[in-house]
């Protein structure tokens, strides 16, 4: 079916989804609950919205269209306490993180949805293996050719946006040496990676996906498994790079700093993106899911190799006045932090030695998510 018209929405409106892991308190091992944690959380007036995942050990959560990092994170922490409660009531445990660090790919269950038994009949076992957690954020476009201006403006940062938010280094109870194992299974699915190169919407929609959509191979954007993706529906762009944060609040601060660096962005004050710019992206890309903020970066335009932890800190400096007019500062303070002292695969890694277990490491990642 062709695709929808690009929708009108507010620029730098904000709305975030969360797919979050269900454990058992008892062995810490994921635990098909998301049919009765659905359930019970739709007896109750939800602040937002909570879906099922692609099996029944997951649950993804989404904002409403907020306009400030204060909204986001306010509601962010209501959701957060809905899950909890019901989660106590379960017998269920809640908790962030990019993987779960022991889990067997063969014990997960498909949700019983017809979208998901389609995805899991074409790509076999590497649906199960889609368990893992990410977190989406969208940014609103006034426009069709702002939100592909955007997004292709937005492939140096990337890099960023992967290190900020790592939290998966554990994988079959073994440290895989990346602070963002997690992508690696996004990148098994054929049409995962970069978007097309087009700063027009026109020619995105009547050319590109129109031709693509012949193919068969793709029925909607939902086939499309890239980095960023437009969503002419919600008339957003969708970054789909970020681990799932072990904290709420870290979660807010990443879309604040995506908000603050939009709209330095839609300022159209740097270098107009190209397709060339893509010619690191992969190495960079790498880099910060193998180091994360240690990693080394390559400019798209001056092929200057740079330090991810620098470059991010540099930007935040950069970014200053856009957060002083967004309300967005208190984002920004979260993010520096994290550039000094580490990100969330750190936290995990530390959690690990000191507990000596991986299920140490996940008692740690739910006490972390109700801010114990």
């Amino acid at each position: 079916m062709p695709l929808e018209p690009f929708a009108t929405s507010a620029a730098l409106s904000l709305g975030v989804e969360l797919e979050l892991q269900l454990v058992s308190p008892s062995n810490h091992d994921l635990v098909a609950a998301s049919p009765d944690m659905l359930l019970l959380l739709g007896r109750a007036p939800f602040p937002g919205n909570a879906v099922p995942e692609i099996t029944e050990s997951m649950v993804e959560i989404s904002t409403s269209v907020q306009t400030s990092h204060e909204q986001l994170l306010a509601q962010l922490r209501v959701m957060r306490d809905a899950l909890v409660s019901a989660g106590d009531l379960l017998n269920v445990g809640v908790c962030g993180g990019g993987t779960h660090p022991f889990q067997k790919w063969t014990e997960r269950k498909i949700y019983s949805k017809p979208r998901f038994h389609e995805v899991s009949a074409l790509y076999g076992y590497l649906a199960k293996q889609f368990t893992i957690f990410g977190q989406h954020i969208h940014v609103g476009c006034s426009s069709g050719d702002d939100a592909m201006f955007l997004l292709h403006s937005l492939n140096r940062y990337v890099p960023h946006f992967i290190a900020l938010a790592a939290a998966s280094p554990f994988v079959q109870r073994m440290d895989t040496l990346f602070d963002s194992a997690r992508l690696n299974s996004v990148f098994a699915f054929p049409l995962s990676g970069r978007a097309h190169f087009t700063l027009s919407w026109d020619d995105f929609e009547h050319g590109y996906f129109a031709r693509m959509e012949r193919t068969g191979v793709v029925k909607s954007m939902k086939d499309f498994y890239w980095d960023i993706r437009p969503k002419p529906e919600f008339g957003t762009i969708e970054l789909r790079v970020c681990d799932t944060p072990l904290t709420i609040d870290r979660a807010a601060a990443l879309a604040g700093y995506l908000q603050a660096l939009s709209r330095r962005l839609l300022e159209r004050s740097e270098a107009t993106p190209a397709e060339d710019d893509y010619l690191v992206y992969n190495y960079n890309r790498f880099q910060a899911c193998r180091f994360g903020l240690d990693g080394t970066i390559v400019h798209p335009k001056t092929y200057e190799a740079m330090s991810l932890r620098e470059d991010i800190l540099a930007m935040l400096r950069h970014l200053e006045p856009h957060a002083q007019a967004l309300g967005a500062q208190a984002a920004l303070d979260h993010i520096a932090q994290i550039a000094r002292d580490g990100n969330d695969a750190g936290f995990l890694r530390r959690q690990h030695e000191l507990s000596g277990s991986s299920e140490g490491m996940v008692d740690a990642a739910l006490a972390r998510f109700r801010q114990e």
